[in-house]
């Protein structure tokens, strides 16, 4: 890992993603041994339905600036997220797109993966609530990947941050996605 490793979560309000990064700052600075980590957030008036974006920077090193400005990891909910933010990827970073919602795939010099997130919530766990923790699955792969932060330290910190009585459904819905990135 470089000095810092930048994470965008970004789609539309109601789908979690800022649950989701706070997720991965916390298994990043509080279950791994010399990461740092700090999560920001941006998203519109609406309650639900309007733009939603959550940023998270990795460092082993202090973090002088809390913003991702070329994410080396963003996953993608929506289309107006992908037309938005997809460019500002790192060269060479990891792209997630949600196969259901984005439709059109960037051009550009980055790794990406369309995954049927949105899809797995829905028709797997019959629960699209879960979307933010199937994105979660996948996020936890690239960064076991690169030697960050481990799966088990990023399901740990679901089952201690969401709502009693769900660790079940939440836990099955990161196993979920997961699994949709093949080991390479």
């Amino acid at each position: 890992m470089s000095d810092r490793f930048e994470i965008r979560i970004a789609g539309s309000g109601g789908q979690g993603v800022i649950l989701a990064a706070v997720i991965i700052g916390q298994a990043a600075a509080l279950k791994e041994e010399g990461l740092n980590s700090v999560q920001t957030q941006a998203y519109g008036p609406e309650a639900r339905g309007g733009a939603s974006k959550s940023e998270v920077v990795i460092a082993r090193g202090e973090i002088d600036y809390p913003k991702a400005a070329n994410p080396n990891l963003q996953v993608i909910l929506t289309q107006k997220a992908c037309d938005e933010y997809a460019r500002d990827t790192a060269p060479g970073g990891t792209v997630i797109l949600d196969d259901f919602f984005v439709r059109e795939k960037p051009d550009i010099d980055a790794e990406i993966y369309s995954l049927p997130i949105v899809k797995t919530a829905r028709d797997v766990l019959g629960r699209e609530i879960v979307t933010n923790m199937v994105a979660l699955g996948t996020v936890a792969r690239v960064l076991e990947t690169r030697g960050l932060v481990k799966p088990e330290s990023i399901k740990a910190t679901i089952l201690e941050n969401v709502p009693k009585g769900t660790e079940e459904l939440n836990s099955k819905a990161f196993d979920e996605g997961y699994k949709l990135i093949p080991k390479d």
